[in-house]
């Protein structure tokens, strides 16, 4: 971030108003209504920011992030602040190694409820776990492990224009839980066809560990189960068997 002016700071400005940039869908209180969205806000949250969270859940509220792409590894915004041209915004992340989607991979193939949840637009709630047995978070744990920019002239990192891409960034993991996978380097088609391949392999038996685990009350689509045999646990796995190839793609309005 680069800029002139007087004393330490940039002075407090106003964003020019634009039309048609992405606006929050919540008018106040929290963003993000999901436990997984919560747990990538509690990231930024935990940096201790101040007024700049604040600021930037304006932005986010009034619409002034203009675009928000997520491809694998980084995520890009763009931001009208008070300046003519908008703000160029990164958030980078890692993408996973090769080695640690296998095993991830593999863990998820073992029981076809986890397919079945995200295809219904649900992060599993024990995600996190089988990731971390194959040696990665799924979320960033620390501000080290994200790199971020903006173009503007605020020295402070994350600036405000940072926080409301964050903001939008977890309505969007609401909207589709495989856009937080895609950061993490794995699109959906890629890694719905990795499962398919995988639970080719997978015995018989194995989706006998899906029984203490099926579609929450409500769940539609292809994830959901007969009530008669939501208890089955053949029945559960063999419609998120499925679910894997059958279901349609979620909306997708943030990827390239």
């Amino acid at each position: 971030m680069s800029g002139q002016w007087n004393g330490p700071f940039p002075p407090r400005s106003r964003p020019i108003r634009v039309e048609g940039g992405i606006r929050a869908r919540t008018a106040r209180g929290a963003i993000g209504s999901t436990w997984w969205s919560k747990r990538f806000l509690a990231v930024l949250e935990s940096f201790a920011l101040g007024t700049r969270l604040t600021r930037g859940r304006a932005y986010a509220r009034a619409g002034q992030v203009l675009s928000l792409t997520v491809a694998p590894g980084r995520v890009t915004a763009t931001v009208q602040g008070s300046r003519t041209s908008p703000y160029e915004v990164t958030v980078a992340l890692a993408p996973l190694p090769e080695p640690v989607w296998a095993r991830v991979e593999a863990s998820l193939a073992e029981q076809a409820i986890y397919s079945a949840r995200l295809l219904a637009g649900e992060m599993p709630p024990d995600i996190e776990e089988v990731f971390a047995a194959a040696g990665a978070p799924l979320f960033p744990r620390r501000l080290a492990d994200l790199s971020l920019s903006c173009s503007c002239p605020d020295p402070a990192v994350p600036c405000k224009h940072l926080a409301a891409t964050f903001y939008l960034l977890a309505e969007a993991f609401d909207l589709d839980p495989f856009q937080i996978l895609r950061w993490r380097g794995r699109d959906r088609e890629e890694l719905l066809a990795r499962l398919r391949t995988l639970r080719g392999a997978v015995p018989p038996d194995a989706d006998s560990h899906a029984d203490a685990v099926g579609p929450d009350p409500g769940t539609s689509g292809a994830a959901a189960t007969d009530p008669a045999t939501a208890t089955d646990p053949a029945a559960v796995a063999g419609a998120a068997a499925a679910a894997i190839g059958a279901a349609p793609a979620l909306a997708d309005v943030t990827s390239p």
